[in-house]
């Protein structure tokens, strides 16, 4: 029986930033964005809820795509009174369900959309699996948006410009994807899991952006983090495992540390909207990747291994489902 190849080694140095740096870029500097169409994954808090608030704020039509409607529905409630006028509607999606992802695609009535934000995440949560079966950090912030930016890649091709953001995380330096162990069958350790579905973020950037080069296609590709932010996500963890103690520390590390969600969305709103954005670009906060302007984001050299990111890319079509046809 053939071995499957070992990725490399993910104790190696981060790589060189691969973005011209942006100098104070801000929310003002967001062009005109009226008349195009933006989904925004996990919308309803946190980074999205920002990231919805200033495509909104800049003329775009906004889709919320979110697990629960009713919170979908407040978030709503809620921009459209910060932002009078925006263009909002709230749609279900649950990136844990492929059922769930393929119907939102279905369903969604736009032959052309101008951007989406793969937003939504888990993270450091005990073990759990996927409606499908998948490891759930593994499937939820990797694999459910691999399926969801398969499925949409039409629309996308249709709508001159376009661009695919996924949010990362610095955290991916903690740990390359291991092919042998998707869904951390052997061992799982929340926070190596975590790193390694951040991991698989940015290869499928990597490997999203040199296929829509090989097609011509009009697409950026791009990655961003938003260094340590309080969006409620370092709680979440702690939470589902019954840990008063371990939640109430990071609601403390978050007050005392982390900068605003409003701050943490400004690298993904670079990447989404700011001109000139190379694909396969990767930007963070400017500050130790952890607070401040958008700038170039150190990564893991592991991230940009041509081989790498096609056998994930091989492995993830295989078990959702979605061949991407356009880009081959």
């Amino acid at each position: 029986m053939a071995r499957t190849p070992r990725l490399p080694c993910a104790s190696r140095l981060p790589g060189k930033p691969r973005l011209p740096g942006p100098s104070g870029w801000s929310t003002r500097d967001i062009p005109a964005l009226d008349g195009r169409t933006a989904v925004v994954t996990g919308a309803n808090g946190g980074i999205g809820l920002a990231t919805a608030r200033e495509l909104a704020a800049h003329g775009a039509r906004v889709v919320l795509a979110c697990r629960s409607e009713a919170r979908g529905a407040a978030a709503k409630d809620r921009l459209s009174g910060e932002v009078p006028g925006a263009r909002l509607e709230v749609r279900r999606l649950d990136l844990a369900d492929l059922g769930s992802v393929r119907e939102f695609a279905a369903t969604l009535p736009y032959d052309r959309l101008d951007l989406l934000v793969n937003n939504a995440g888990v993270m450091a949560l005990p073990y759990g699996t996927t409606a499908d079966g998948f490891e759930t950090q593994f499937g939820v912030n990797h694999l459910g948006h691999f399926a969801l930016a398969g499925l949409l890649l039409p629309a996308l091709l249709a709508a001159p410009g376009a661009r695919v953001v996924a949010v990362s995380s610095p955290a991916h330096l903690m740990g390359n994807v291991d092919l042998r162990d998707l869904n951390s069958e052997r061992r799982y350790r929340k926070w190596t899991a975590y790193a390694r579905s951040k991991s698989a973020n940015l290869l499928f950037v990597h490997e999203l952006a040199r296929r829509l080069a090989a097609r011509d296609a009009d697409v950026v590709a791009a990655a961003a983090h938003p260094g340590y932010a309080d969006t409620g996500l370092q709680a979440a963890g702690p939470r589902m495992a019954g840990s008063r103690t371990g939640e109430r520390l990071a609601h403390l590390a978050n007050r005392v540390f982390a900068q605003p969600a409003t701050a943490g969305a400004l690298p993904v709103l670079y990447a989404a909207t700011a001109p000139g954005v190379r694909p396969d670009s990767f930007t963070g906060p400017a500050l130790l990747n952890w607070r401040g302007a958008p700038a170039p984001a150190w990564r893991a050299p592991w991230t940009l291994d041509d081989r790498a990111s096609a056998l994930l890319w091989d492995a993830s079509a295989r078990l959702t489902g979605v061949h991407y046809e356009a880009t081959r």
